[in-house]
């Protein structure tokens, strides 16, 4: 049996001393997860915390070898996280962000220069982010999410905000990633359409942990 994408051990995650997350253990098979929960359950610091962002306590394993605690910075470099409304320095363009995360991630430029395209993010990549509209920011996010090499997307309420032709490439990216060996776990609060993805599993965050259905 082949190691789980993401293995979570005695992950712990407080906010002034008020516990958030205590997830004894958890493994993913890769795969498309919808991580599912109530308004303030912790769906995000979970992603945070998944994507090595934020601090907390215990370890996590991505592909049964590459740990949080011991290479955080091979760590980070597997996995992509785009937020739910996603925030940039104003005084940047969403060229000098690109440029950023593909000297830090790697990456085929020609391929996400053909994503850019099919999202719409070339019309405006060279203007300043302070000029953007949150549609516009949230293709900036989802195109960056996709840079690099990762082993695990992480995908924050990714169906808001975005136009109908955005979200038709959204999942056909999603489809094309995922046949390649990249695994995902979205959040949404709509539910996410059959037609169009097939989810590995459900993930259920309540009561301060997550588990898998």
């Amino acid at each position: 049996m082949s190691d789980p994408v993401i293995a979570l051990r005695a992950v712990k995650k407080s906010y002034q001393d008020v516990p958030i997350l205590d997830i004894d253990r958890l493994e993913l098979p890769a795969g498309i997860y919808w991580l599912q929960g109530e308004n303030g359950a912790g769906k995000t610091t979970c992603m945070k915390v998944m994507a090595g962002l934020i601090p907390f306590k215990g370890e996590i394993l991505l592909n049964g070898n590459v740990s949080s605690r011991e290479h955080p910075v091979q760590f980070r470099r597997l996995i992509n996280y785009a937020e739910a409304e996603p925030l940039y320095p104003s005084f940047l363009t969403g060229r000098d962000l690109l440029e950023l995360y593909l000297h830090t991630k790697g990456g085929n430029r020609e391929e996400i220069g053909d994503i850019g395209g099919r999202l719409g993010v070339d019309i405006f990549v060279n203007n300043p982010v302070s000029s953007y509209s949150s549609g516009m920011l949230k293709k900036l996010s989802l195109l960056l999410a996709f840079t690099g090499n990762p082993a695990l997307i992480l995908l924050d309420e990714p169906l808001i905000t975005i136009d109908t032709r955005a979200l038709t490439v959204l999942y056909d990216l999603i489809r094309t990633y995922s046949a390649k060996g990249v695994s995902f776990c979205i959040t949404s609060h709509q539910p996410l359409d059959a037609e169009e993805l097939t989810v590995t599993g459900t993930l259920k965050v309540a009561h301060k942990n997550i588990t898998l259905n």
